[in-house]
């Protein structure tokens, strides 16, 4: 399971499965995870700063992961291989962008790092230390 390709309803069953997280409904219905009242992952209505570059068509399967760190973000978006990617509205934010539609390009198991990880950036401290202390990171990581 863990080499397969990503797709949306990992998004979903990854970010529900963290603990102490609430799911709500942004005002057009759009998915957004919170822990702590903190959005980690947030699915984003169309917007004009993500948009296709040869028809103009703005994105309509835009997923919002929050990031540790300004180095995860780069780590994420500089790779030209990478589905992941930001736009100028969110220079500066701690989290990156990727479309549903390219979620395949990133593992199973890359995947539910990189959530576990925008939970970890929102949760707070005691949360996360608890977390950690019950789910040590593996050889590999």
């Amino acid at each position: 399971m863990g080499e397969r390709p990503a797709v949306v309803d990992d998004v979903h069953d990854l970010a529900a499965a963290m603990p102490y997280v609430r799911l709500i409904h942004g005002p057009k219905g759009n998915p957004v995870y919170q822990v702590g009242g903190k959005s980690f992952v947030f699915f984003r209505t169309p917007r004009p700063d993500a948009v296709d570059p040869d028809t103009g068509e703005r994105y309509e399967d835009v997923i919002m992961i929050w990031v540790g760190s300004p180095a995860d973000k780069l780590a994420l978006v500089e790779d030209p291989d990478s589905p992941f990617f930001s736009t100028d509205h969110f220079d500066g934010h701690p989290s990156v962008l990727v479309r549903a539609a390219r979620l395949g390009e990133v593992c199973y198991v890359e995947l539910t790092e990189i959530i576990q990880d925008a939970w970890l950036a929102q949760a707070s401290n005691r949360r996360a230390q608890q977390w950690l202390s019950s789910h040590p990171p593996t050889p590999n990581s």
